[in-house]
């Protein structure tokens, strides 16, 4: 039987989060800096011949049918007809509800994992297409290098970022992305800016326009981003909870790590230049 077994699913960061609009639809237009970090998920594949898709394994709190994981296996199968199925095992490490981009990557892992394993022969681009029918984060996984993102995030371009650490706080909520994109409170109207301007002075950008709105209805997520501005530019990823800081090399991360207090669960993770999985991708 053919599989893949500890395929890493990696976190995201966003690097700075710009609402520049929204569309007639309700869809809000963004630009962002998506970074990966080597704090990942791991999922196992196992390919089936009687075609169903099953996950073998409990995730607490997402019922099988409307986990993205086998969402995304479903949506393989039926845009390009397989008569072959698979067991799925998620090994959850990254936060629910935390900006780190986690059902989205894991959604994304799927699509490129099966993508081989079926040999379905989906290009890159092809891919990218069917993750953004599972959510505007799923495409940039599938790209599979750091990137700047504008649209809904679906566009995107290569960037360059430095080698670096970061230390990463889970404040310890929930925070429900819909209730913040609707807030009156969110402002709409950042200027747009270029990525040469991101590339050549990226600390000027470095705001998230989420993370007031944030802040305001979960009060942990502003005090964790208090207490860790005291080692640098702190700031909340995606909309939220998760708030990351970088440092130039792992020991001045460690000992952030080391002051952190007792009630926050915290972690490192290094820079990456490229999804872990990307030569199963067919160019």
């Amino acid at each position: 039987m053919k599989s893949l077994h500890q395929c890493p699913a990696p976190a995201k960061l966003n690097l700075f989060l710009h609402v520049t609009g929204r569309r007639d639809d309700g869809y809000h237009l963004l630009q962002t800096a998506f970074q990966l970090i080597d704090r990942c998920d791991l999922l196992d594949f196992d390919v089936r011949q009687d075609g169903q898709i099953l996950r073998t394994n409990d995730v607490p709190g997402v019922p099988a049918d409307s986990d993205l994981i086998v969402r995304a296996a479903r949506l393989l199968q039926q845009k390009t007809g397989t008569t072959l199925g698979a067991d799925l095992t998620l090994h959850k490490i990254l936060p629910m509800g935390g900006g780190v981009g986690g059902g989205s990557s894991d959604a994304a892992t799927t699509l490129m994992a099966l993508n081989h394993l079926w040999q379905t022969g989906l290009s890159r681009t092809e891919l990218m297409a069917l993750g953004l029918q599972l959510g505007a984060d799923v495409p940039f996984f599938i790209f599979g290098e750091n990137a700047f993102a504008e649209g809904v995030g679906e566009e995107l371009q290569a960037i360059s970022t430095p080698e670096r650490w970061f230390v990463v706080i889970e404040p310890g909520v929930h925070v429900p992305t819909p209730a913040i994109f609707s807030s009156r409170e969110l402002t709409r109207d950042s200027k747009a800016v270029r990525i040469a301007d991101f590339s050549s002075n990226a600390e000027n950008y470095w705001r998230n326009d989420l993370q007031t709105v944030a802040c305001a209805m979960f009060p942990q997520v502003d005090e964790a981003i208090q207490w860790l501005s005291k080692f640098g530019n702190a700031k909340m990823t995606g909309s939220g909870a998760c708030v990351f800081c970088a440092f130039a090399d792992e020991s001045a991360a460690d000992k952030v790590i080391m002051q952190m207090p007792g009630r926050w669960k915290s972690w490192k993770a290094k820079a990456l230049n490229q999804h872990p999985l990307v030569d199963l991708l067919q160019r």
